[in-house]
């Protein structure tokens, strides 16, 4: 018996004119399935890169109340700031060996010996954290409380939530050259000296950040078997490369690198989750019209598109969101959903809480 041409019978979806060019169905849905959905009442915890950011804000339309274990208490040093964006203070985590490495740091498995920078200003800020308090901590004391409270909240997070999605965003990053602590920023960013050789920069491969997500998820479900894992890669591109090369390329290496190392990762493991937001605002059905002027910035409309497929795939009883076609020749591609002015003040106005990588274009500024 002969075998007949394999694609026969494929669905849709598996085709690209069916599936991209010209879908039969309203809009370009690359969702297939999920291993799982968000049910109201799950506690939800959300970490990653600034596009992290909007999923966490997004979930209060969908019934969801995202986690919270880190709240603002009144002590000494300590002003409401960087409060209430991520479950707990720890602001953008860009890369998968910053993840792995605040789990251990958490429950005592990794104590860098870095505990403070100092910043022109003379305040005193985490390596780890260093722009979740504009001026920084009055002294290392207020600092290493702070800490304290923070990691236990961090504890606190791992292992109560129900589901815990990540964003990956950069395989670039930096790394203290005398015990591999990652930071999310260089010192000098901050405008703060240090000795030559002190900081060794960092650019992640597919095996190194496979390995530190493998090694994270492992460690999540040791302290909480029943957690449910979502993945997703960050569209936004590097704001900078400390590679010698154009920043183009290194953007689509690093988004190449994260995108595999998603994939290869929910393969290892099919009950985690993968959720396609970079193939949402950079797949060319969208054709560009999800960015900003600055071809970086994903709009309030991109945005929107994602978390409309976001809530009519991954929310348990959502009710479902139309999502616009995208015809073919079209100058700009219609909201998923109406943005108000209101809601896109308040998209421009989060953009810049706690994204790190901003003060690299405005070296020495800590706010």
């Amino acid at each position: 018996m002969f075998e007949t041409n394999p694609y026969l019978g494929r669905p849709d979806h598996a085709f690209w004119r069916q599936g991209v060019a010209a879908p039969a169905t309203a809009g370009v849905d690359p969702v297939t399935a999920l291993p799982f959905r968000i049910a109201p009442g799950d506690r939800v915890a959300t970490a990653g890169s600034c596009f992290a950011q909007h999923l966490a804000r997004s979930l209060g339309g969908f019934g969801i109340t995202p986690l919270v274990t880190e709240h603002f208490a009144a002590s000494a040093g300590v002003r409401d700031e960087g409060f209430g964006i991520f479950p707990a203070r720890f602001g953008n985590i860009y890369t998968t060996a910053q993840l792995f490495q605040l789990f251990e740091r958490a429950y005592g498995m990794r104590r860098p010996r870095l505990r403070a920078w100092t910043l022109p200003c003379g305040g005193l800020v985490d390596p780890f954290r260093p722009r979740v308090q504009a001026g920084g901590f009055p002294d290392l004391d207020a600092l290493e409380a702070d800490r304290l409270r923070h990691l236990a909240a961090v504890r606190r997070m791992f292992e109560t939530c129900d589901v815990f999605v990540f964003t990956l965003g950069l395989t670039e990053g930096w790394v203290a050259a005398e015990d591999g602590a990652a930071v999310p920023l260089h010192p000098g960013v901050l405008g703060i000296a240090t000795p030559p050789g002190e900081w060794r920069f960092d650019n992640a491969g597919f095996a190194a950040c496979h390995a530190a997500l493998a090694g994270f998820v492992d460690a999540l479900r040791s302290v909480n078997p029943a957690v449910r894992i979502m993945l997703t890669v960050s569209p936004v591109p590097l704001v900078a490369t400390f590679e010698d090369r154009h920043v183009l390329v290194s953007t689509t290496a690093s988004k190449a690198v994260l995108r595999a190392v998603a994939d290869q990762v929910c393969r290892d493991d099919p009950r985690i989750a993968y959720f396609p937001s970079y193939e949402v605002i950079t797949g060319p059905q969208a054709r560009g019209c999800f960015f900003g002027t600055d071809l970086r910035e994903v709009t309030p409309e991109g945005v929107a598109a994602v978390m409309a497929l976001f809530g009519r795939h991954a929310i348990e009883a959502a009710a479902p969101v139309p999502v616009e076609p995208l015809h073919r020749g079209a100058p700009t591609p219609p909201a998923a959903v109406p943005v108000s002015a209101t809601e896109a003040a308040a998209y421009d106005a989060l953009s810049g809480v706690v994204c790190d990588e901003d003060a690299i274009v405005a070296p020495g500024d800590p706010a």
